[in-house]
């Protein structure tokens, strides 16, 4: 494992967004779920995630989780995912949410 400084992490802007819409992603190479993501005052941004194993997709609609916002848009398949939804990878395919343990506002920066 290699290290990074303080600086190199702080580049990273890693916030707390609240799932509000999720749909099917059968383009995707992996099983994946298409999100929309409210960041609060950042607006709606989109996400690609493969967390089909552990999550249907009724039980996402108003959940907490925490992404990285300052990725460049990433193209997979037709779809833009303008976020990096993040989680536990715990297998290829097998991947567990992290999200805030309590509400929080939308759009809270994490250190």
């Amino acid at each position: 494992m290699s290290t990074i400084t303080w600086d190199d992490f702080a580049k990273v802007d890693i916030r707390v967004g609240r799932i509000v819409d999720v749909e099917d992603f059968p383009k995707a190479r992996k099983p994946a779920y298409k999100l929309r993501i409210d960041f609060g005052e950042l607006g709606v941004k989109s996400s690609s995630a493969q967390i089909t194993k552990y999550y249907d997709k009724a039980e996402l609609v108003g959940k907490l989780v925490l992404a990285v916002v300052n990725f460049p848009p990433r193209q997979i398949a037709n779809f833009f995912s303008e976020v990096l939804t993040l989680g536990v990878v715990l297998g290829d395919g097998d991947i567990v949410l992290v999200h805030p343990e309590r509400e929080v506002p939308l759009g809270t920066r994490i250190a």
